[in-house]
C-alpha cells in the first residue's frame, strides 16, 4: 500500500525547466543556509583584513613619528646609543616581521570554505534552468516584465527586485533560446530601467544590440531600423549595428519597390514580416490550461451550483465515522470531484513529509513514443513513494482512504515502475480513481486543473480532492484528464494514491450504460 508523494519548489513552474534544476524545496533552503555560512565566513575574512590594516596603520603612525624626528638631524639621532641599536634592530628584524604581516594571506579560511562549498552550488544549466522557468510563470499568469522586475507578485512575504542586470540575463536566455518574443520583453525592461537612472554595469547599447536583433527576427522592422538608428548616436562605431543598419534599409527599400509593382489589393502591404506574439512552442491547449491556471475557468451556473453540497460523510456507516463524520464538500458535478477537509493532520504531515524527504527523486513521465517512464525537461517536481509497512501514520492513512472511498486499497500501486505497460506488470488493471493529499498552502499558484471541463481545484493544507478515473462500467472518463499548474510564489507539497479496478469489483459494480 504505497504512497506517492510529490513536491514542488519555490517559483518553479512544472514546465520549461533542465534536468539538473535544483527543484525540491530542501535543496532550494540547504542553499539559503550554504550562502549564509559563506556570508558569515566572508565576515570573518572581512574582520581578519581590517585587523591586519589596523596593525600596519599602527606601525605606519610610530615609525612616522620616529623617521620624523631622525631625519631633523640624523648624525645626533644615531649618537645616541640606543637610538643606533634600535635603527638596527627595525632595520634588521622589524621591517621584516612587517613585511611578513603585509603578505600574510588572510583569506585562507573563507577560499577554504568557499571551496567545499562550490560543490553544492547551481551551475549554468541551472540558472538557465531557473529562467526559463520565471518566463514560464510570467507567460502561464500573464504578468507583465515591470510587475515582475518590482516583485509585486501576489502573496509575496519577501520582496525582491529584479537590476538591470538580471532583466538583461532573462532576455539573453530567452535570446539563446531563440526566443525573441521573451527576448524583447526583457530588453525593453532593462532599458526602460536603465531610462529610468538606474546604475548598472550593463549599457545601453549591449540592451539595444540584442533588443534591435530581436525586433527584427519578429518582424518589425521599422522598429528593428530606430531602434538601430538610437543605438549608433550613443556608439557611431558599433559594427555590427552599422551592417544591421544598411540590409534593413536594404530590406526596406527592396520591399517598397515590390509594393509600387504589386497589384492594388497588395498596395497596403506593410513591412513587418510576421506578427509579434508569443513563443514559437505555444500550443493552442496551453491557452486554455493557463486560464484555468489563473482562475478564469468556467462559471457555473446557478443551477448547476445549486446541486453542489457540503456534508458530513460518515463512510456509509463506517464505525470509525459514525460520531466523528469527515467533511465532504462538491468542488465539480461532472466529473464529480469531492474534497474532504481537515482529513489529514499537520503531525501526520510531518511525519511523512521527513519520511519522504530523503527519498525525492525527479519524476518521470510516460513518453508516448518509447513507451517507458522517462524525466521530461518540462516537469521539475520531485517525488517518492511511501509504504504502509513503512511507518503506522502511512498504514493508517491508507485505511482512512479505504474507509472513507469505500474502495480496497491492497491493489493500489505498490512502487514505482519503470517498465513500458507498469499497470500490465501490477496485474491489477488501471487506475479506477485518484485521491489527492494538498500538505501545503500555496501563496500565490499551484491549482490542479482539468482543461476537458474547464475546472480549477486550489490547494489547500489538510484537505483531499477524489475523483473517478474510470466510469463504473471500466471505460476512461477522459474529463477527469488534469494537470499540476506552476506554482508562482511559495511552495506545493501534495501526496497521491491511485486506486486499481482489481479488488473493487462488489465494492464499485458495473452498470448497464458504458457512460455511468
Amino acid at each position: 500500500m504505497i504512497w506517492y508523494i510529490l513536491v514542488v519548489g519555490i517559483l518553479l513552474p512544472e514546465s520549461l525547466a533542465h534536468p539538473g534544476f535544483f527543484t525540491s524545496i530542501g535543496q532550494m533552503t540547504d542553499l539559503i543556509h550554504t550562502e549564509k555560512d559563506l556570508v558569515t565566513s566572508l565576515k570573518d575574512y572581512i574582520k581578519a583584513e581590517e585587523d591586519k590594516l589596523e596593525q600596519i596603520k599602527k606601525w605606519a603612525e610610530k615609525l612616522d613619528r620616529l623617521t620624523s624626528t631622525a631625519t631633523k638631524d640624523p648624525e645626533g639621532f644615531v649618537g645616541h646609543p640606543v637610538n643606533a641599536f634600535k635603527l638596527m634592530k627595525r632595520l634588521n628584524t622589524e621591517w621584516s616581521e612587517l613585511e611578513n604581516l603585509v603578505l600574510k594571506d588572510m583569506s585562507d579560511g573563507f577560499i577554504s570554505n568557499l571551496t567545499i562549498q562550490r560543490q553544492y552550488f547551481p551551475n549554468d544549466e541551472d540558472q538557465v534552468g531557473a529562467a526559463k522557468a520565471l518566463l514560464r510563470l510570467q507567460d502561464t499568469y500573464n504578468l507583465d516584465t515591470d510587475t515582475i522586475s518590482k516583485g509585486d507578485l501576489p502573496g509575496v512575504k519577501h520582496k525582491s527586485f529584479l537590476t538591470v542586470e538580471d532583466c538583461f540575463e532573462l532576455g539573453k536566455v530567452a535570446y539563446t533560446e531563440a526566443d525573441y518574443y521573451h527576448t524583447e520583453l526583457w530588453m525593453e525592461q532593462a532599458l526602460r530601467q536603465l531610462d529610468e537612472g538606474e546604475v548598472s554595469t550593463i549599457d545601453k547599447v549591449s540592451v539595444l544590440d540584442y533588443l534591435s536583433y530581436a525586433v527584427y527576427q519578429q518582424g518589425d522592422l521599422d522598429k528593428a531600423l530606430l531602434l538601430t538608428k538610437k543605438l549608433l548616436e550613443l556608439d557611431p562605431e558599433h559594427q555590427r549595428a552599422n551592417g544591421n543598419l544598411k540590409y534593413f534599409e536594404y530590406i526596406m527599400a527592396k520591399d517598397k519597390d515590390a509594393n509600387k509593382s504589386s497589384s492594388d489589393d497588395q498596395s497596403d502591404q506593410k513591412t513587418t514580416l510576421k506578427k509579434k506574439g508569443a513563443a514559437v512552442d505555444y500550443l493552442p491547449e496551453r491557452q486554455k490550461y493557463e486560464m484555468l491556471c489563473r482562475g478564469e475557468g468556467i462559471k457555473m451556473t446557478p443551477r448547476r451550483q445549486k446541486k453542489l453540497f457540503c456534508r458530513y460523510h460518515d463512510g456509509n456507516r463506517n464505525p470509525k465515522f459514525i460520531l466523528a463524520p469527515a467533511k465532504q464538500e462538491d468542488e465539480w458535478d461532472k466529473p464529480r470531484i469531492i474534497r474532504f477537509h481537515d482529513i489529514i493532520s499537520d503531525a501526520e504531515i510531518e511525519i511523512v513529509k521527513d519520511l519522504a524527504k530523503p527519498r525525492l527523486s525527479r519524476a518521470t513521465v510516460h513518453d508516448p513514443e518509447t513507451g517507458k517512464l522517462t524525466t521530461a525537461q518540462y516537469r521539475v517536481s520531485k517525488s517518492a513513494w511511501l509504504s504502509g509497512y513503512e511507518n503506522p501514520v502511512v498504514s493508517r492513512i491508507n485505511m482512512r482512504i479505504q474507509d472513507l472511498t469505500g474502495l480496497d486499497v491492497s491493489t493500489a500501486e505498490e512502487l514505482q515502475k519503470d517498465e513500458p505497460d507498469a499497470f500490465k506488470e501490477l496485474g491489477t488493471g488501471n487506475r479506477i480513481a485518484t485521491w489527492l493529499f494538498y500538505m501545503s498552502d500555496v501563496l500565490a499558484g499551484g491549482a490542479t486543473v482539468f482543461p476537458e471541463v474547464g475546472a480549477s481545484v486550489w490547494p489547500k493544507k489538510g484537505t483531499a480532492v477524489f475523483w473517478y478515473n474510470l466510469f463504473a462500467s471500466g471505460e476512461g472518463d477522459y474529463s477527469t484528464r488534469h494537470a499540476a499548474c506552476p506554482v508562482l510564489v511559495g511552495n506545493k507539497w501534495v501526496s497521491n494514491k491511485w486506486l486499481h479496478e482489481r479488488g473493487q469489483e462488489f465494492r464499485r459494480p458495473c452498470t448497464l450504460s458504458e457512460l455511468e
